[in-house]
């Protein structure tokens, strides 16, 4: 952790502040389906409102790759936004050039505007000096408070910081602070639940997570990565065998340093990913080729919650399942129970973990849930990011 610069120290009374936020949230049919980033960015906002600011707000939103693709576009943000500031807020068709410019300084202090998906310019991904710059002549001061791409190093984030002033956020320093708990002497035993779809996301992070936890719980697609490489057949399963013989060496090094993996003991598998599937519960020896694994099975839910109940510092990314489904929800719903009956302090890898937990109305659980997945997972394994670096004091 270092030492931020935080927007309590910046002069920004009356000033125009540049924000940036990560408003990369679920669109469905131009609405936004879960607006937890949206909300948990306007503490911030409203402090800049109280001191007169003029707002202005930079956001990216999905994979344009650099072009403007429509259904990317920040107008949703920006209506949810009005909604829950109870406020106009000004959108932009674009987040550079000259009627952007004449708009920001038509702006009166107080008012919130939002510039248009930075990502659809390549620029920003290539953390482009002369983008960064022609962002920064927008404002006076920069405060970051989109934690959820802190792991990134685009223009927005990083390069702005060489043109303005820049601090930490209200919700960047709260991501921080909790995030501190588990870096700094945990109280132990100190689990880590790790799961998701893909476990190339993960293996790095449980590389460095074994020199950190006492035991590692593996869920979702990633467990099917180990019980492959454990010799277990997965049928259909989603497994990555490239990463097989890396699987094995980690399942090493956790016996030589006395951490315990535990992997599923059941499966629930269906013969497609599909609400309307034929479902049936496997044990691991027994997986019939053809079947997908697509949740964990009422067996590991319960050998999970043993060790979550023994832990005094828990932290979770990663869903137990296809959560999107109702029958494939049940792993991850169980974990959040198990949590529910913990005081341990436990910490959710936002992102789709995050999402899950609203999506199935135990959001309120864990006694943090961050933000960012990825960003969550960096700072976990102790690298340095330069987003956080160029607030440092």
């Amino acid at each position: 952790m270092i030492d931020m610069k935080v927007m309590q120290e910046a002069p920004v009374e009356g000033k125009t502040v540049l924000m940036r936020t990560d408003y990369n949230v679920p669109l469905s049919e131009g609405q936004v389906t879960d607006a937890s980033r949206i909300e948990m960015s306007l503490p911030t906002i409203t402090y800049l409102i109280a001191r007169d600011a003029k707002v202005v707000l930079l956001s990216h939103l999905g994979r344009p790759d650099g072009k403007v693709v429509e259904h990317l576009r920040l107008d949703p943000i920006a209506s949810q936004l009005s909604e829950l500031l109870d406020q106009p807020v000004k959108k932009f068709p674009d987040c550079i050039g000259e009627e952007v410019r004449h708009g920001v300084a038509a702006l009166q202090s107080r008012q919130v505007a939002i510039l248009e998906n930075l990502r659809f310019h390549p620029e920003e991904g290539a953390n482009d000096r002369s983008f960064a710059a022609q962002l920064a002549k927008l404002g006076e001061i920069f405060i970051n408070d989109a934690f959820a791409s802190l792991h990134r190093s685009h223009a927005s984030l990083v390069g702005i910081s060489e043109f303005l002033p820049s601090y930490a956020g209200l919700l960047m320093q709260k991501e921080i602070e909790s995030l501190a708990r588990l870096l700094k002497d945990p109280e132990r035993p100190y689990i880590a639940i790790i799961g998701g779809k893909k476990a190339r996301s993960k293996l790095s992070t449980l590389h460095e997570l074994i020199n950190k936890v006492d035991a590692i719980l593996v869920g979702g697609g990633v467990a099917f990565t180990f019980l492959r490489a454990q010799g277990y057949a997965v049928g259909d399963s989603i497994i990555d065998e490239t990463l097989l013989d890396d699987t094995r060496m980690l399942i090493k090094k956790a016996e030589e340093k006395g951490v315990s993996i535990f992997l599923p003991l059941d499966i629930a598998m269906a013969q497609a990913a599909t609400a309307k599937a034929e479902t049936a519960i496997y044990q691991v020896d027994d997986i019939p080729a053809g079947w997908i694994g697509l949740d964990i099975g009422p067996k590991t839910i319960t050998a999970f919650a043993k060790e979550i109940k023994a832990a005094r510092t828990i932290v979770w990314t990663g869903p137990m399942g296809m959560f999107e489904i109702p029958q494939f929800s049940v792993g991850t719903r169980g974990i959040a129970d198990a949590l529910a009956q913990t005081s341990a302090f436990s910490v959710v890898g936002g992102g789709e973990t995050g999402e899950a937990l609203t999506r199935l109305g135990v959001a309120d659980i864990p006694s943090y849930i961050s933000t960012g997945g990825g960003a969550c997972l960096s700072l976990l394994r102790g690298r340095s990011l330069l987003a956080l670096e160029v607030l440092r004091r």
